[in-house]
């Protein structure tokens, strides 16, 4: 199948809440109707932080979702692009998708001139893991929160 990966339009909202509700359930992340309406609302606010992509198949239909940021990177002096989340349709896993978002994503950080692409994912997401071992390189760094 071929993928194609463009910046997330307003007219996506119907599948792309899908696709983020579904993302969602995926983490056990418990999610409102408000909530989304915040984020969809930074996708597509010019001064806020996060962007997004979406990747279709060949007939048009969004079967996945990208949402990104940059990040400064102090020690490094220099800028990064932090992939906060990404989803395929459980359907369409293995069509390339995931693939393209991050290839799409990795242009983009080469033409804002970013170090680096950085992105997070659960220990036992195994069958993200197997792809991303596959295109990046696993850090040493332990991840912590403190809820506020």
């Amino acid at each position: 199948m071929t993928v194609t990966v463009r910046p997330i339009v307003e007219t996506d909202r119907a599948a792309w809440e899908d696709l983020f509700v579904a993302y969602a359930t995926f983490y056990k992340v418990e999610q409102t109707s408000a909530m989304r309406a915040t984020v969809w609302g930074w996708l597509h606010d010019d001064s806020a932080q996060t962007c997004g992509l979406v990747a279709l198949d060949t007939d048009g239909r969004i079967v996945g979702l990208a949402h990104y940021r940059a990040f400064a990177r102090p020690l490094a002096a220099s800028t990064g692009g932090f992939l906060d989340d990404l989803f395929v349709d459980p359907a369409h896993r293995g069509s390339g998708a995931a693939d393209a978002m991050i290839d799409a994503l990795c242009r983009i950080g080469r033409d804002r001139g970013w170090s680096i692409i950085r992105w997070i994912t659960a220990d036992d997401n195994y069958r993200a893991r197997n792809m991303y071992d596959r295109i990046a390189a696993r850090m040493g760094w332990i991840t912590y929160d403190i809820k506020l």
